[in-house]
């Protein structure tokens, strides 16, 4: 670490999670945070409402958004963007969709930080796959069906120097069948042939699937179908991104599947 640096720095820069979209289901940790923002970095699964409640109007409100299939804006420069604040003495908050360290890209930005001398402060939000669960009526762990939860990304680096396939979705199957594991994809829906083509190697092809686009949000749809109909349901519903893949014996017997697709249990 550069101490000159980090003794120079006169802001600050907080990660803060802003959950899977519902603006009540933000941390108080969270909200006091975007209040005191000066400079606010924002991605686009963030709801503009939480925006409009709770920054400062003098705030200046950039975003950033990175969207798979999208145009997005490179992660270096968001970096960059992050740093210079800090060092003009701004509070900076770089506000996520979910929670900063699932998937979040926040483990790398702290790392760059630190490497600037810049220590951050990291708030938690709720991740869209617990949330998707959750707004199901079903939990992700359970004692009768299920040990324990991996969250896995549909959606791998690419680019030089990155696997072909860095996921090996048939071990992950087989690992999910003998411990008793839900697998919780994100980012998967328009990989969903090859993964369900791939879990089906290790998990039977009834074992129950659902598929939730827009977590805890009043325009919310789900299909709940099983792995060997994964690609084939997800079309025939219309669910696209951003949506979580929820796999596994804890969705058996699913109440909400006899639900509406826009029904969610968290309210409006």
């Amino acid at each position: 670490m550069n101490n000159a640096t980090s003794s120079s720095t006169a802001g600050s820069c907080t990660l803060v999670g802003a959950g899977p979209g519902d603006p009540e289901l933000l941390t108080l940790k969270a909200v006091k945070a975007i209040q005191a923002a000066t400079v606010l970095l924002v991605d686009d699964l963030v709801n503009e409402s939480i925006l409009a409640s709770y920054a400062r109007p003098d705030a200046r409100v950039v975003h950033v958004g990175k969207r798979g299939g999208c145009k997005s804006t490179p992660q270096a420069f968001i970096e960059r963007l992050m740093i210079t604040a800090v060092r003009e003495g701004e509070t900076v908050v770089r506000l996520k969709g979910g929670d900063p360290f699932i998937f979040g890209r926040g483990g790398e930005e702290v790392e760059h930080l630190r490497e600037a001398g810049i220590e951050c402060t990291v708030v938690n939000g709720i991740t869209a796959g617990l949330a998707a669960v959750t707004s199901l009526g079903v939990p992700l762990t359970h004692r009768d069906h299920a040990q324990g939860v991996v969250f896995v990304t549909g959606h791998a680096k690419t680019g030089a120097g990155a696997a072909e396939d860095p996921t090996d979705w048939r071990a992950l199957a087989a690992t999910a069948h003998s411990a008793r594991l839900t697998l919780v994809i994100y980012m998967g829906v328009a990989g969903a042939g090859h993964i369900e083509r791939e879990l089906l190697h290790g998990l039977p092809g009834d074992t129950p699937v659902a598929v939730v686009q827009h977590a805890s949000l009043p325009h919310q749809r789900h299909v709940a179908t099983t792995l060997d109909r994964l690609q084939a349901g997800i079309a025939e519903a219309g669910i696209a991104s951003p949506a979580v893949i929820v796999v596994g014996d804890v969705l058996r017997g699913l109440a909400a599947a006899a639900l509406p697709a826009d029904a969610n249990r968290f309210g409006t």
